[in-house]
């Protein structure tokens, strides 16, 4: 099972981003897809969740009408588009993949830094 997340880097405030989690070893259009965030010295937090076949999404408050999360389950691939980013978006973003049954895998994170 693998989920390598990539998209990240180095953006101004405004700007946008989009994060990808490519996904294998697993029937990944099954599964559920969590989006996270670390900053540092900060709690892990749940940005966005959307259901195995894309029809339910939920975001954080902080992130809602910015982010967006998607999927393509023929690229196995999940999305999080990520618009008019603000400083304290920064942080480590990691995917994660989920069922009914109690899976839950993870993916190694990606770093997000806004700054001008």
């Amino acid at each position: 099972v693998q989920l390598v997340e990539s998209g990240g880097g180095l953006v101004q405030p405004g700007g946008s981003l989009r994060l990808s989690c490519a996904t294998s070893g697993f029937t990944f259009s099954s599964y559920g897809m969590r989006w996270y965030r670390q900053a540092p010295g900060k709690e892990r937090e749940l940005v966005a969740t959307i259901s195995s076949g894309g029809g339910n999404r939920n975001y954080a408050d902080s992130v809602k009408g910015r982010f967006t999360i998607s999927r393509d389950n023929a690229k196995r691939t999940g999305y999080l588009q990520m618009n008019s980013l603000k400083p304290e978006d920064t942080a480590v973003y990691t995917c994660s993949a989920f069922n009914v049954y109690g899976k839950d895998y993870w993916g190694q994170g990606t770093q997000v830094t806004v700054s001008s």
